[in-house]
């Protein structure tokens, strides 16, 4: 069994300085409550900013990689943070990274679908790859917010072997009803624990949290409220085999005629 705390706080309140003190101290709790790893909502220092400047951005190593570093390996916990990452496009790319216990770089994944309605994939660069990693047992993928809407990305994490796949969000409450509907649909059909991590809402922002984590067969473990709060789970890797024995669907997939189908198209 393996604890995660899904850290639902408000994104981009306060100064960076005030945001890194919460997230320390949500970090340290999280740990004296036995949790190995924490994950907190996407670009939840600064707010999720869908038009954000062209050459924004720190490198992936940069100042606020290595605030989470730190906090990681002063509370003896991983930690799952969210940067705006510059690269060598003048479009940045909207990155998770997974500092370990120890603080050293365990994973990092930049969103691959980016939400064309609000333009962010105009002024981001998409990521093109997946990221996985273990922690007390449990290996873990990374997916972000509008992902969620793309069952394709969910299934290859589960055929590249990951156990619980966590979703940091900056997910609106307009469409609260889709979040939940989409994080229990994705465990399902995957037959792995999904965490969604929202971000919180506060008067006249538009997001109102409803962080939750979804087992194997689809059934809510944890729910969050609408304003700041830390939920701790406990996700088995046991479960995850079990119920992908007991209904197979997985291996059962038609991966060839799949392929055949879409050729037509």
């Amino acid at each position: 069994m393996t604890k995660i705390t899904l850290a639902q706080v408000g994104g981009g309140r306060g100064s960076t300085l005030e945001r890194l003190e919460a997230a320390d101290r949500m970090a340290a709790d999280a740990a004296a409550a036995g949790a190995s790893l924490i994950c907190f909502p996407e670009q939840f220092v600064t707010g999720w900013i869908p038009k954000v400047p062209s050459g924004s951005g720190e490198p992936l190593d940069g100042p606020l990689t290595a605030a989470f570093s730190r906090i990681a390996e002063e509370n003896g916990i991983a930690v799952a943070g969210s940067v705006v990452e510059a690269g060598r496009e003048r479009r940045p790319k909207n990155t998770v990274v997974v500092l370990g216990e120890d603080g050293e770089l365990l994973a990092a994944y930049a969103k691959i679908h980016l939400f064309s309605p609000e333009a962010e994939d105009r002024h981001y660069t998409a990521g093109d790859r997946i990221a996985t990693f273990t922690v007390d047992g449990t290996k873990f993928g990374i997916a972000v917010c509008y992902d969620l809407r793309f069952p394709e990305l969910f299934r290859i994490y589960a055929l590249a072997g990951a156990e619980c796949m966590l979703v940091p969000a900056a997910w609106p409450c307009s469409r609260l009803s889709h979040w939940e509907t989409l994080i229990l649909a994705r465990a399902l059909e995957n037959r792995y624990y999904v965490a969604g991590i929202n971000t919180a809402g506060r008067p006249g922002a538009p997001w109102c949290g409803g962080s939750l984590a979804a087992d194997p067969d689809g059934t809510i473990i944890g729910r969050c409220g609408a304003g700041e709060e830390a939920l701790t789970v406990e996700v088995d890797p046991v479960a995850v085999y079990d119920a992908r024995s007991s209904i197979p669907s997985l291996s059962d997939r038609r991966s060839d005629l799949y392929h055949r189908l879409l050729s037509k198209f």
